[in-house]
């Protein structure tokens, strides 16, 4: 049987003992990059089931890894976890706005960032096994749950996983407002710490990179978000 693939992109050799530690012990099979070239190499050449991305690195520092992982066709769909010793929300945005689908702040516990990974394992695992609706045309977009891919006007759109998901959500019930807390959910499916303005983040950039389609998404001031019938 397969074992679960997790790539750790992280400098500091003390972090990645602690790591390839306890994730071993739970069975996971562990791969190390210590810059962010390295990283980006091994993710497109072993596909990882989820990386695990300090943001502090010496060179391509993670954000730019971010950037590229979310840029390339063969890296695009796999889930990031962000790696941070600045605890400022700013930089917790930026990152998620570069593409990551979640964040630990060090110090944390091996405990803390296992239950995390398991939770993004369970949401990927989740999208891609669900039975339900697969695909949404509405205005010249496409989405397709089972590619994970976002078309408009035939040209690909390329979204994180925790930006499709959003907008997946909207898209199912054009006309349904949901909160912010409801969107939250979606994205993490109650199982990460997720502070409110970082759904504003995800929605800014998925109607960036919407482009005119990106005024499908309303906002309704003092609730939260539809995506328009």
């Amino acid at each position: 049987m397969r074992k679960t693939t997790l790539l750790v992109i992280e400098d500091d050799p003390d972090i990645v003992e602690l790591l390839r530690y306890n994730l071993e012990r739970e069975g996971y099979r562990v791969l190390v990059a210590t810059d962010g070239e390295h990283g980006l190499a091994d993710a497109a050449r072993h596909q990882p089931d989820l990386i695990l991305l300090d943001l502090m690195l010496p060179g391509l520092d993670g954000l730019d890894v971010c950037r590229r992982l979310r840029a390339q066709d063969e890296t695009r769909g796999i889930p990031v976890l962000v790696l941070t010793a600045k605890s400022e929300e700013s930089d917790i945005v930026i990152g998620l706005e570069m593409g990551a689908d979640d964040y630990l702040t060090k110090p944390f516990s091996p405990r803390e960032c296992l239950a995390r990974i398991r939770a993004l394992l369970r949401r990927t695992q989740r999208a891609d096994e669900d039975p339900g609706k697969t695909r949404i045309e509405m205005h010249g977009l496409v989405l397709d749950v089972t590619r994970h891919e976002v078309l408009y006007q035939g040209d690909p759109v390329p979204l994180t996983r925790a930006e499709f998901r959003l907008l997946w959500k909207l898209a199912q019930r054009p006309g349904r407002v949901y909160s912010r807390n409801e969107l939250v959910d979606e994205i993490t499916a109650g199982e990460a710490l997720i502070v409110d303005r970082n759904v504003d983040v995800h929605v800014s950039a998925i109607r960036k990179k919407l482009g005119d389609a990106g005024r499908l998404i309303a906002t309704v001031r003092g609730v939260g978000y539809k995506c328009s019938d």
